[in-house]
Parts: C-alpha cells; structure tokens; sequence
C-alpha cells in the first residue's frame, strides 16, 4: 500500500498563498472603490454623454434671374413610435388615427400596426409627411390622442420643375441630386457641394442633465449657400421640349443641345435625352443609373464635318488656302498604301472656291486644304494638331461641372500621321470631342477669337483651368480670321439650298455647320470592330444673331436612324441643323434679341458670299 503524498506543512502554506492573494485583491478593490471613487465617477460621467450632429439647411439652386427655383430642400416629418408603455386599446386608436391622417394603405397600415403592436422604444411608421398633417395630428396630441407618437424633422431635397419631356425634372443632369446621406451627387449638387451643404451643427448632450444646461454647443455650424446658375429656366424648358421631340422622331439613341453666350461662355440651356426626373433618384439607380451622366460634358464622338470648320481656321491663319483659293474636287482621292478619301457621294464636283468646300462638305477638298498646311505630312499633321489644341480639342473645358471628359485628340510629334491621319482630322475622324468643346471652339471663331471658359454658375467660384487648355481671354485667332470664319459660316447655311430652307430664320443672321459621322462599334465582327449599319451620329453647330453672333447653339444627335438613304443622303424627320434652327428661334425670342429689320432675305432672294 502506498502511502500518503500530504502534509499538513504543505496544506499550511498553501493556505497563506490564497489568504496573500485574497488581501492583495480586496485591497485593490479598495483602490478603486474608494481611492478613485470621485475620478471614475467622472470618467463615467464624460462616457454617458454624446454628441449629435444636425445637418445644416442646404443652399438653394436658381436659375440666371435669382427667382425661379431649380433646387431646394423643404422640410418633411417622420412618424415616430413609442409604444412601449401603451395598452392595447390606446394602441389601437393611435394606429385607427395614424391610418386615417396619412391615407395608408390596406399593406402600410398592417406595416404599422405590427409596428406598435411590439415592446420597442424607437420605431419609424411613416416618412416624408407633410407640415399640415402633422399640425393637423399635433391638435389631436394636445386633445389626449394619438398616444406614443413623435415628430423628427426630415430635410428632402425637391426639384420643383417639371422637365420638358415625360417623367424628368428640369435640368435634371445638369443639377444632379442629393442622396439619402445628404450629399450631392452629380451635375452643380456634385460640385458645389460643400458650398450649399454649409457646415453642420455640433452639440454634445448629457442624458443625466436635464434641460437646456444638457446641451453644450461644441460648433454652431453655419447654413449653405444658395447658387444662382447662367440657366434661364424658360429657355431650358423649351430646349428639353425640343429635344425631347427630335429624339422622338429620330429614334435616337441620345439628343442633347446646348445655348451658350459666345462671349462670356454662360450656358444659358443645356439639355439631353433620355433624361431622369430628380426627384426620384432612387428609381433611376435601379432602373438606368447611366442617366445620370450629363453627355454634354461626358460622351466622346467622332465629330465628323464640324471639324472642316477647325481645318478652315488653320488654312486662314496659316494663309496657306483662302476662301477664294480653287480646289479641285476629285470624289475620290487616292492615297499612300492603297487608301482613298472620299465625298460622301463619290463624285466629282470639278473646281470649288474654298468656301463651297466647306459648305459642301467636300472630304477630298478639305483633305487638299489639310496637306497645304505644311510642306510635310508632319509639318501638316502638326499644324492642324496645334489648332485643334488651341481650340481645347483634347482637353477638358474647365466647365464647373465634375465628370468633364477630354477627349482624344492624338498628338502627331509624339505618334506620327500617316497622310491618311491627317486628311481624316481634316473633316473630323480620327478625333474624339465632346458636344462643350466643339461648342466652345465655334464660340471662339465667332466671338472675335478670345478663349472662353464655359461656366454654368453666377458667380463662378470653381472653375478651373485644365492643363494645356488656353486661359479664358487669350487670342485663340485673330479678329480677321474669325470675322472670316463667321463668314464662312454664314454662307454654308445660304449656299446649299436645302441648309438655307431649313435654317432660315426671318430678321436674324445665322451660321454653322453640319456634320454627319459613322459609329465605330468594337464588338462587330468577333471583337474586330466595324461600322454600324444605317446609324449615324448628326450634328450642328453654329450663331445667330441681330447683326452678329448673339449666341452660339449646338446640337448632336447620337446614333439617329435615317428614314431616306442613298448616296450622299441620309436624311432623318429632325435633321441636327433643323433642330438648330427651332432651339434657336427660341433662344432669340426667350432672350429678348429683337430681329433685323435689314435682315437676310428668304432664301433664294439673293446669293450670299462669304467675308474673306
């Protein structure tokens, strides 16, 4: 038998080690309870309070005259329960009253009684309600009803206009919108943002304190701004209408067009379609969120024979083709590498003074103007380069609007062109622009030359310049050589019969040009790319004015669908230069600009010639 491992000296101290240990744990214990009793007690103090924000009142938005509300924030009611120490027969009645004041459905009502047929302290039963209903529910409150029922103030952001086509708010893309967070998303709520959101106010609350002494301001905060925009919100709504009807009949992808003062760049208008009603920002995050992206700022296109209008400024200034220089029109070019340029009909027209180039929209022509330019391909391709970069082609305009895209213009000293490259920029392929830089470049030649900034804000406290892009007030061209691009564009609407029809307005001078481009699809042929088939992207860009170009209007019609197609025609119910023409009448009426009673004639009165 073993014997026993014990011991009464092992048992003894074994004993003092846990009466040791027990005194050194009641003592700090002791330490704690009594020592630091009073700093605890404020440490526990300082935990049990916290700190609240309170958003402060958003700017307003208006348009260019301080009195028409684009954007405001109003201020909405939640329905707070609290029926946690309610009875079942004062929760019924509360939830009897509730459905009856706010109108709820057979589904919302049942939401709601389910709601307060529980323990909880907190719970939401309704949001968005109005001021006058809950007036009309504080009365009963003061009468002994509605027991266990609270009002918390809810700020919503509202966009009263109604837009000029179904289900869209007014200037819905360029105002963007306010998200359940309250931060502006999109378009002047983006970028002005910080501006019309103010500062918050700050204040921490001790629950063990009652009354206003609970309350510590830590910072007051301060309201936002209001913003007053260049839109004229008359004008706009006629522009959207206008859209709107194009895009109807073209069966077009997206319109957009834009009204700009040519001197100041203020965009007075500047709409697209499909648009998105702001007031429903969440429906059109489920359903489309692309409509939120403003394409006047963001989509990039092959402008097609706008450009001729870029190539004629570099030809003038150069003084390399005037507009009297002739030009043999071939219909088909052949080039380098077995590569051809050609018109759009593929026939010759013979000899053509500059002008009827440009007004004919002859490719082989322009492409002659373009190798003149240089006496290399390089020298060439550099020259009319520089002149798209001094227009901002391939640069951001600067426009305070987020999300502004570059383009793609392809700087030749760094990739070279081949003789194809160059005669392509001369009419607009091969170059990727966005509807404000083109309308920006036309506002340059028609402004007497100075670079403009395109701004949709008064004042304008956030435009910034993009690198490279030529400060607002620098001499893009001189006098001589705008007054002859205006010029210029004035005969392209009077020279060709069916541009003088469809643009003339009586009293006032006009001026632009057309331009008709194929869509590049890389998913075509397996991923090898090709050009879509009987869609194209239309557009015009040009003035009108009194005497002189009051206004500078553009207007695109992304991937319209031609009802008439045959060689060099692709006519649509809405062509982009008679949309031009009805934004425009508009545009003079709206803004006050009286008509010429020295105007031009209706068409086929005279023959128009060109300055320069």
């Amino acid at each position: 038998m073993l014997g026993r491992t014990d011991s009464r000296v092992r048992i003894l101290l074994l004993l003092m080690a846990v009466v040791v240990a027990s005194a050194g744990i009641v003592a700090r214990l002791a330490y704690w309870q009594v020592g630091q009793h009073y700093s605890l007690s404020a440490e526990a103090a300082q935990t049990a309070t916290y700190r609240r924000t309170i958003p402060a009142l958003r700017g307003t938005i208006y348009d260019r005259t301080g009195t028409i509300v684009l954007a405001q924030t109003i201020t909405l009611y939640r329905v707070i329960g609290d029926p946690h120490d309610l009875d079942s027969e004062q929760r019924d009645l509360t939830v009897n009253a509730l459905i009856d004041y706010l109108s709820l459905s057979d589904e919302d009502a049942a939401k709601v009684r389910t709601a307060m047929d529980s323990s909880a302290y907190y719970v939401v039963l309704a949001v968005g309600v109005d001021s006058n209903i809950v007036q009309d529910m504080l009365t009963q409150q003061a009468d002994g009803g509605l027991q266990g029922i609270t009002f918390e103030e809810q700020p919503v952001r509202v966009y009263p206009q109604a837009g000029g086509a179904p289900n869209t708010s007014l200037a819905s893309q360029l105002l963007g919108f306010v998200n359940d967070a309250g931060v502006g998303q999109y378009g002047i709520e983006r970028q002005y943002d910080s501006i019309l959101a103010g500062r918050p106010e700050v204040v921490e609350i001790d629950p063990t304190v009652l009354g206003p002494a609970g309350t510590r301001i830590i910072d007051k905060g301060a309201p936002g701004q209001d913003v007053r925009t260049t839109i004229d919100a008359s004008l706009q709504l006629q522009v959207e209408k206008e859209v709107f009807a194009a895009w109807v009949a073209d069966k077009a992808k997206t319109v957009s067009a834009m009204v700009m003062d040519p001197k100041t760049g203020q965009l007075l208008a500047e709409a697209s379609y499909p648009a998105y009603d702001a007031n429903a920002f969440l429906q059109t995050a489920n359903q489309d969120p692309d409509l939120f992206q403003d394409p006047v700022i963001t989509r990039q296109y092959e402008p097609g024979s706008v450009f001729k209008m870029i190539t004629a400024s570099a030809a003038l200034t150069t003084k390399t083709t005037g507009l009297t220089t002739m030009i043999n029109d071939y219909g088909i070019m052949k080039l380098p590498g077995n590569q051809e340029i050609a018109d759009a009909d593929r026939k010759a027209k013979g000899w053509m003074s500059f002008a009827d180039i440009v007004a004919w929209s002859r490719n082989v022509g322009a492409s002659q103007a373009a190798f003149r330019l240089g006496k290399t391909t390089a020298a060439a391709s550099q020259v009319l380069y520089q002149t798209w970069h001094a227009y901002g082609i391939g640069q951001k305009t600067g426009i305070d609007l987020p999300g502004e895209a570059a383009g793609i213009a392809r700087d030749p000293s760094e990739t070279p062109w081949a003789k194809i490259d160059l005669a392509n920029g001369s009419f607009g392929q091969g170059v990727a622009a966005t509807p404000i830089q083109v309308l920006r470049a036309y506002a340059i030649m028609a402004n007497g030359g100075t670079a403009i900034t395109p701004r949709v804000t008064i004042p304008d406290t956030q435009v910034g310049q993009s690198a490279g892009a030529a400060p607002e007030g620098v001499r893009v061209i001189s006098t001589g050589v705008s007054t002859s691009l205006t010029g210029l564009m004035e005969h392209v609407v009077t020279a060709v019969q069916s541009y003088a029809v469809r643009t003339y307005i009586p009293g006032y001078y006009v001026g632009g040009k057309t331009g008709t481009a194929q869509i590049w699809d890389p998913t075509i042929d397996g991923g090898k790319g090709g050009w879509k088939v009987n869609v194209y992207n239309y557009s015009f860009y040009g003035w009108v004015g009194h005497s002189q170009p009051d206004l500078a209007i553009g207007a695109v019609i992304f991937e319209g669908t031609p009802t008439l197609i045959k060689q060099g025609v692709l006519d649509m119910p809405v062509q982009s230069y008679e949309l031009f023409r009805r934004i425009a009448t508009d545009a003079v009426a709206t803004e006050g600009i009286p008509p010429n009673p020295n105007g031009p004639l209706p068409p086929g009165s005279k023959k128009s010639t060109p300055e320069g």
